[in-house]
């Protein structure tokens, strides 16, 4: 029998089931990860590092899951709220390694040339609209969801993922990508 996330945090809460909440990293990591790699720019290293403390904060505060929206867009957020700390701190974002780049793995794109622009062409939105494209497209959130994550109006995400998904098209074409 397959347990839901509601499940496993509950297991969580009410035994300090470890287990369960390793099935929880197990189930998230991953999407966490590719989130994170894409907001610092592919830097894994920092990426990596972000993911791990998501979900350190996640499991000391997880009696704090109120249960309103999916565990994952409560992981989400703690996510990209360790993200924007680490920017604040480092008042800069990382740039961009092209051998990372080349190396980097989307499922969803099996071309690597193809692959390669779009990682590139999602490097150059700006930050606002490439986090709401990521939750959205990639991630699978709703709008809704990926408003809580971003904690901003419903509105403004429906125009960031509008104007990213306008700009990646723009740049695609551009460059006889599509």
């Amino acid at each position: 029998m397959d347990l839901t996330d509601a499940d496993l945090v509950a297991r969580v809460i009410v035994d300090d089931d470890q287990h369960a909440f390793g099935e929880l990293v197990r189930r998230h990591q991953s999407s966490v990860r590719g989130l994170l790699r894409q907001l610092t720019r592919t830097d894994i290293a920092l990426a990596d590092d972000l993911a791990q403390e998501a979900f350190l904060r996640a499991y000391k505060n997880i009696r704090r899951f109120r249960g309103e929206a999916k565990f994952s867009t409560w992981l989400y957020r703690i996510a990209y709220n360790c993200f924007r700390e680490e920017a604040r701190r480092r008042k800069e974002l990382v740039g961009i390694d092209e051998a990372q780049w080349q190396s980097r793995l989307d499922p969803q794109t099996t071309d690597p040339g193809l692959r390669h622009d779009l990682m590139h062409a999602l490097s150059l939105l700006p930050l606002h609209e490439r986090t709401a494209v990521l939750l959205c497209c990639r991630n699978g959130l709703s709008h809704e969801e990926a408003a809580r994550v971003l904690d901003i109006p419903l509105g403004t995400v429906k125009t960031n993922v509008l104007r990213g998904r306008e700009k990646l098209k723009r740049a695609l074409t551009a460059w006889g990508t599509n």
